[in-house]
C-alpha cells in the first residue's frame, strides 16, 4: 500500500505536486470547553487523499510514469517476488487454501508447522512486514529510506480483552515511539496504534452504542464522555443500538478511565519526541468509540498547525465523505488542526453480513467505483485544506488514478 503523509505549511501551497518529509512538530496542551452532543449540521461534498510526509518547500516532483526512476532502487529478484506475492495474494483460491492449512490440525505436527510458517515468513510475511524485531524493523527502515521513502511503525496488536493486557500492549506502543526517534530523522513518518489493543473490545462496544443512542437521543446524559469532534451524520450506521443501551457500570467506568490514560501516555510520548500518531479504524460496531477516543485525545495534543494524533477514515463506508467534511470543518472552526488517514476500508463481508442479519442495507458503497469516487473526494478536500494551511492527510492506497489526485 503507498501511502504519503501531507500537512499544511505556509511556504508548500504554490505547488501541491512537490514535497519533502520532515515530520510535524506539535506540543501538549490543555482542551477548550467543547460540546458536540448535538447532531453537527449537515455540509456539502468536497475532496482530499494518503501516503507519509509533510509538505513544506517544493524540491522535486514525483512522477508515476516513470517506473523506470520509481523502481531504480529495487532490485529485478526482489521485484519478481513481490510481483508473485501480490499475485498469490490477491488468488481467492491459494488464500482460501493457505488459511484452511494455517487452521487446520497439520499446524500440530512440529515439521509441517516449521515448513509452513518459513515458507510464509520468506514470502508474504517478509512482502509486507518490517520484522519480528526492533533491529529487523530498523533494517527495513533505513532500506526504504535510502530509496527515498519513509516508513510507519506498527506494533502489531489488537483485540485485548483484559487491563493487564492493554497495559503490556501500552509499553509496547511507548517504545515504538522511543525507537522511532532513535532512527535516522525523517525516516519514520508516523506510528500506528489500535485502541483495541488499549482498551477492552466489550467496552468499546458498549461505549459505541452509548454514543450512537446519544445522537439518537440527545436527552441522554454520558457523565464520562469528554470534549469531543462529531462522530456521527444522519447517513451513518446507527442499527447496531436499537434499544436504549444500560449505562456504563462503576467497573466499565473505571476500564474506561484507565483506557484513556494510556492513550493521554501514548500521545504525550508522540508529542514529547515530535512523533505522529495514527489511530487505526476498525469495524462499525466499535468504531464511534475510537472516534471518540481520537478526537477527544486531537483536541489535547493538536496544536499550532501541526497534528500529532490523525484518524482514520474508511471511504467504502457511505458515510465517510459526509463524516469527514463535517469533522473536518469543525475542528478548523475552533482552531484544532486535524489530520486523517485515508484507506478504502477492509470489512466489507462482515459489515455487509452483520446489516444484513439485522435486516438493514450494507453501509459499504454498492460499488467499487463509490468507493473509488468518496476517496477521491475526500482526499481533494483534504488536500485543499492543506492548501489553504489546514490540517493533514495521509493517502494510503494501491489506486493509481487516487495516487494522483494530490497532483491537479
Amino acid at each position: 500500500m503507498a501511502t504519503r503523509v501531507l500537512s499544511s505549511s505556509p511556504k508548500l501551497l504554490n505547488n501541491l505536486r512537490s514535497f519533502i518529509k520532515p515530520l510535524n512538530s506539535a506540543s501538549a496542551a490543555a482542551a477548550s470547553p467543547l460540546n458536540f452532543d448535538e447532531k453537527p449540521e449537515l455540509s456539502t461534498v468536497e475532496k482530499q487523499h494518503p501516503i507519509a510526509t509533510t509538505l513544506h518547500q517544493p524540491t522535486t516532483t514525483l512522477d508515476l510514469d516513470d517506473h523506470q526512476k520509481l523502481f531504480a532502487s529495487v532490485p529485478t529478484l526482489k521485484l519478481l517476488r513481490s510481483s508473485v506475492n501480490l499475485g498469490l495474494a490477491s488468488n481467492e483460491t491459494f488464500v482460501d487454501f493457505g488459511m484452511w492449512v494455517m487452521n487446520s490440525r497439520l499446524m500440530e505436527t512440529p515439521l509441517l508447522r516449521d515448513i509452513v510458517l518459513k515458507t510464509v515468513k520468506h514470502t508474504f510475511f517478509e512482502h509486507f512486514c518490517a520484522g519480528e524485531t526492533t533491529t529487523e524493523a530498523g533494517e527495513c527502515v533505513r532500506k526504504i529510506q535510502e530509496a527515498g521513502l519513509r516508513g510507519m511503525l506498527v506494533y502489531a496488536v489488537e483485540h485485548t480483552s483484559d487491563n493487564a493486557g492493554c497495559d503490556r500492549n501500552l509499553e509496547g506502543f511507548l517504545q515504538s515511539v522511543e525507537f522511532a526517534k532513535s532512527l535516522p530523522p525523517s525516516s519514520v513518518s508516523f506510528v500506528i496504534a489500535k485502541i483495541t489493543a488499549i482498551c477492552p473490545i466489550s467496552l468499546l462496544k458498549r461505549m459505541s452504542d452509548l454514543l450512537r443512542w446519544q445522537y439518537k437521543d440527545s436527552s441522554l446524559n454520558l457523565p464520562w464522555k469528554l470534549n469531543t469532534l462529531p462522530i456521527f451524520t444522519d447517513s451513518s450506521p446507527l442499527y447496531h443500538t436499537l434499544q436504549r443501551p444500560q449505562p456504563l457500570t462503576a467497573q466499565e467506568e473505571s476500564d474506561l478511565e484507565l483506557a484513556h490514560q494510556r492513550l493521554l501516555k501514548l500521545c504525550q510520548k508522540c508529542a514529547q519526541y515530535n512523533v505522529p500518531l495514527t489511530i487505526d479504524a476498525e469495524d462499525t460496531s466499535i468504531q464511534p468509540a475510537i472516534d471518540y477516543f481520537t478526537y477527544s485525545s486531537a483536541i489535547m495534543y493538536n496544536k499550532d498547525d501541526n497534528p500529532i494524533v490523525y484518524g482514520t477514515m474508511q471511504a467504502y463506508l457511505k458515510d465517510a465523505r459526509e463524516r469527514l467534511f463535517n469533522t473536518a470543518r469543525t475542528a478548523e472552526k475552533l482552531g484544532i488542526p486535524m489530520g486523517f488517514k485515508l484507506v478504502r476500508g477492509a470489512y466489507m463481508s462482515s459489515e455487509t453480513k452483520l446489516a444484513s442479519s439485522l435486516g438493514f442495507d450494507s453501509p459499504v458503497h454498492n460499488t467499487i467505483q463509490d468507493t473509488h469516487a468518496c476517496f477521491n473526494d475526500c482526499a481533494s478536500f483534504m488536500i485543499e485544506k492543506i492548501a489553504d494551511g489546514y490540517g493533514g492527510i495521509v493517502l494510503a492506497t494501491h489506486n493509481l488514478e487516487s495516487g494522483t489526485v494530490w497532483k491537479t
